[in-house]
């Protein structure tokens, strides 16, 4: 396993006996600054970071947050990854924020990313194929991500089909991954949710690519292939990581679907906590 960049100064660690599971998939897509509810680029409608931060720490979890940078493509504003670092290090016993910058802005994304690791914090980035219109193996996408390799933080990539509307499923299709794994070996990728209609091959990729990871966000559990179930029980015990897709799913739902699978018992703090604590290099993961 690639070494995770730890902890950078601004955000001190979550302390892992305080919680009981890490959600490693919520969006940002409201503003503090902003005075009315505003939707994302889902229909639900989105709490701001520190409505975000309030949640979590109510309900003993801690979460990776991250925006969306669409902008290319919608014409819509994310919420400033400056703004979801700050929130996050005024929360640090909950909150570890992710950034998103689109491949398509070119050259300045890799200072982009740099500036906010090094200056904000920032301990991963989200992408979106479908909603940013790249496949992952473009090499417009690779100096970004050569970057990201450089700095030691994890890439998390939506796989599998999306919301409807405009976005184009051929994006999301986990085997670009592959070559990314290949080409970037000491990056850290996550391939967030079950990836219909595509389950098998992002299975295979994460169990062939040591560097590679799955979380299991925006399905409710009762809905996992049992492929999925089979492989999370045994080959990717250790790589497979909670997530809800909040708001889209609440966490409290989706646990309570997760407790009705046939997960075994030695296995769940694995995909609840452990995993991802040591993906993240949080204070007192097991190594």
């Amino acid at each position: 396993m690639p070494t995770i960049k730890r902890d950078s100064g601004r955000n001190a660690a979550v302390d892992l006996n305080a919680i009981t599971a890490i959600d490693m998939h919520v969006h940002a897509e409201a503003s503090i600054k902003d005075k009315e509810p505003r939707h994302g680029h889902t229909p639900f409608p989105a709490p701001n970071a520190q409505e975000i931060a309030d949640y979590y720490r109510n309900i003993g979890m801690a979460c990776v947050v991250f925006p969306v940078d669409a902008e290319r493509m919608l014409g819509t504003h994310c919420v400033p990854n400056e703004e979801v670092a700050d929130v996050a290090a005024a929360n640090p016993d909950v909150m570890i924020p992710f950034g998103s910058i689109d491949p398509g802005r070119g050259a300045s994304a890799p200072r982009t990313a740099r500036r906010l690791v090094e200056e904000y914090g920032t301990r991963g980035f989200k992408f979106h194929p479908g909603l940013q219109e790249f496949f992952p193996n473009d090499q417009s996408a690779y100096p970004l991500f050569a970057a990201l390799e450089e700095l030691q933080v994890p890439a998390l990539f939506h796989t599998g089909q999306s919301g409807g509307g405009r976005v184009r499923l051929k994006y999301s299709d986990p085997i670009y991954l592959d070559d990314v794994a290949v080409d970037f070996p000491n990056l850290t990728i996550i391939m967030a949710h079950p990836s219909f209609p595509w389950q098998d091959t992002a299975l295979s990729v994460a169990s062939r690519r040591e560097n590679v990871y799955i979380d299991l966000s925006g399905w409710s559990p009762k809905y996992f292939p049992p492929q999925l179930v089979q492989y999370a029980n045994t080959l990717l015990k250790e790589k497979v990581m909670f997530g809800s897709d909040y708001p889209v799913i609440e966490p409290e739902r989706w646990l309570k679907d997760f407790e009705d699978i046939d997960i075994r018992d030695a296995v769940r703090p694995a995909i609840l906590k452990d995993n991802a604590a040591r993906l993240l290099g949080l204070t007192g993961a097991t190594q």
